[in-house]
């Protein structure tokens, strides 16, 4: 039975939100704003140092297919400074985008933005990796779920490379509590495909997957999960958010979509995970809503998850779609979600 429907979005606190969405947009086609909303984070002021702040966020997604990207600008205080984050560092390393052919992917990134040349990942296919201007690191991998089907495709987030202390417990977290049984590789050494500043220390990655059921009404846009677990073996992992706030800058969460949060909760409190964070029913966001809560992995970084209740479609006429009492566990018809492209941002 499946506990989630596919990753919704990868949170990454920034200084200008409109920027930051350029950039995504231009590098991996993040052209759809499913919302762009300026608000108060009230629920979240356990990582906020006990104050309520203002922040604006926009949800950017790609419609060939995979998950967003919330970009969220604090507008109440200056965000703290980002932490280089080296491999193995606990948190969230390194965030996948997902294509069908990486050296087409490779040749079009590689205009917006510098790029490692393609490598080949522990699983035997090829992949690279790419920096923004503030130094966060992506990952584009191959990926075969797609919810358009075109010659080659750029597509959105698949996944994440989050750095563990003990590895063995934090498969047992994704495993347990999520539902990732299956393991591609389980592999210790040092490993081209991450990069020359780390080429010579020694690692241990375990990458898990989850093949979507399609399950949950926008499970087939989102597609399938690539969940890398990164041990540092030759020294001890420093906390990437260690003396911060979420939402300062860096990847500050992940987020699954969920379909039914009552009986994930359920699942995950069976094996001692305990939401930290619960808006308990319909969070207003403005332009959209939903249930979201958050739970700690074994290192404290952070797993949102939203149950989503009211989508827009078209913003100017007051469309959205109201998922709240939908007992149906079936994805929405493919027309329907379609309908989310119609809030392209041209360039």
């Amino acid at each position: 039975m499946a506990f989630i429907s596919g990753i919704q979005q990868i949170g990454i606190g920034c200084i200008d939100a409109p920027t930051t969405f350029t950039w995504l947009r231009k590098a991996f086609g993040l052209n759809v704003k499913i919302f762009d909303d300026v608000a108060k984070a009230a629920l979240m002021t356990k990582y906020t140092g006990g104050e309520i702040h203002a922040r604006r966020a926009i949800l950017a997604m790609n419609m060939n297919g995979g998950g967003g990207a919330e970009i969220w600008q604090y507008t109440s205080r200056t965000p703290g400074a980002g932490k280089k984050v080296n491999f193995g560092d606990l948190g969230i390393n390194a965030v996948k985008f997902k294509s069908n052919n990486i050296e087409t992917s490779f040749k079009n990134i590689n205009l917006n933005t510098g790029c490692t040349h393609p490598e080949k990942s522990p699983s035997g296919k090829f992949t690279f990796m790419l920096s923004d201007e503030s130094g966060n690191k992506f990952q584009v991998v191959n990926d075969s779920s797609w919810f358009k089907k075109h010659v080659f495709m750029q597509g959105g987030v698949c996944g994440a490379i989050i750095g563990v202390s003990n590895i063995d417990l934090s498969i047992a977290f994704y495993q347990n509590g999520f539902g990732f049984n299956n393991i591609v590789y389980d592999v210790s050494g040092k490993f081209n495909d991450l990069g020359e500043d780390v080429k010579d220390q020694n690692f241990r990655r375990v990458l898990l997957t989850f093949e979507n059921p399609n399950t949950g009404p926008f499970s087939k846009l989102l597609g399938n999960i690539q969940i890398e677990l990164i041990q540092a073996l030759d020294r001890k992992g420093q906390k990437t958010f260690e003396n911060r706030y979420w939402g300062d800058l860096g990847f500050i969460h992940l987020c699954f979509d969920v379909s039914s949060m009552n009986r994930l909760k359920l699942n995950l409190e069976k094996y001692k995970y305990k939401f930290t964070v619960d808006s308990g029913d319909t969070f207003d966001m403005g332009e959209s809503g939903g249930r979201f809560a958050y739970v700690e992995d074994p290192d404290g970084t952070l797993i949102e998850m939203v149950e989503t209740h009211k989508v827009p479609i078209m913003k100017k006429l007051g469309i959205y779609f109201n998922l709240k009492n939908r007992k149906s566990q079936k994805p929405l018809p493919n027309w329907m979600v379609g309908l989310l492209g119609l809030n392209k941002v041209n360039d």
